[in-house]
């Protein structure tokens, strides 16, 4: 056996608990301090319902779900508010021109521009100033925010 490569063994080393429990052990330790030990945790005293937090473990749990309900809740209210039917036509960057044919015609809403579109193409069309070259664009960029457009403004017409 190698000499001065052992640690110092004390066969008579004491164990100290937080509850206030001391016995003596072997060990490479003179002093060992627990925080449980058999007198005072729950398995062995029969206190099953008691829950033993170190650290506030617990705690940090519940933040941590919180935190993340929070943020489901932050992505679903921006993607409901992303694809409001209440935000204004003016945020389609459409030209000038067009969209005073569509407030003369009192489309204010992409949720009216919708419903006129669902009527077709034509219903859009028909408005005085507000031409094909602006409906492409109006429908491009509401596909770009995420908004679902009629079936009816799928066909081109001929």
């Amino acid at each position: 056996m190698k000499k001065d490569i052992h640690p110092n063994y004390y066969p008579d080393a004491q164990v100290v608990c937080a509850c206030g429990n001391t016995w003596t052990t072997g060990s490479t330790k003179k002093t060992i301090r627990t925080e449980v030990c058999s007198k005072c945790h729950p398995f062995f005293t029969g206190q099953q319902q008691r829950l033993i937090d170190i650290e506030g473990q617990v705690d940090r749990f519940y933040k941590k779900l919180q935190a993340r309900q929070e943020f489901v809740d932050q992505k679903v209210s921006r993607d409901s508010e992303r694809t409001s039917p209440d935000r204004l036509v003016a945020e389609l960057e459409l030209s000038a021109r067009a969209l005073a044919a569509l407030e003369k015609a009192e489309i204010k809403s992409f949720g009216q521009f919708i419903d006129k579109l669902a009527e077709g193409e034509e219903a859009l069309l028909a408005i005085e100033g507000f031409g094909r070259k602006s409906l492409i664009d109006a429908k491009k960029k509401l596909r770009s925010l995420g908004y679902d457009l009629p079936t009816a403004a799928e066909e081109p017409a001929v």
